[in-house]
């Protein structure tokens, strides 16, 4: 089941946190301050999707591997990939 909600999060994640913070306690434990969890859903949603389960289900070492790529995900989200022409 976490790797399907994972699967589908990657198209839309804010959707899945949502969904997520309603009828499962994985963000209630991953987050102290719901301030956190509405910050991530704004600026870093997969960085915020991968943290909330990978507290409930993965070790430390995974955990860290999958934080970096999320996070170079949004990065690259963020930017929407447009290119500078010159000429």
């Amino acid at each position: 089941m976490p790797c399907f909600f994972l699967a589908i999060g990657i198209f839309f994640p804010r959707l899945i946190i949502v969904l997520l913070w309603f009828f499962a306690s994985w963000f209630g434990n991953a987050f102290g301050n719901i301030l956190y969890l509405i910050l991530g859903l704004i600026f870093l949603p997969l960085t915020t999707l991968w943290y909330g389960i990978s507290e409930f289900y993965f070790s430390d070492s995974i955990q860290t591997i999958g934080l970096v790529i999320a996070v170079l995900a949004d990065i690259g989200l963020i930017g929407g990939g447009a290119r500078s022409r010159r000429g």
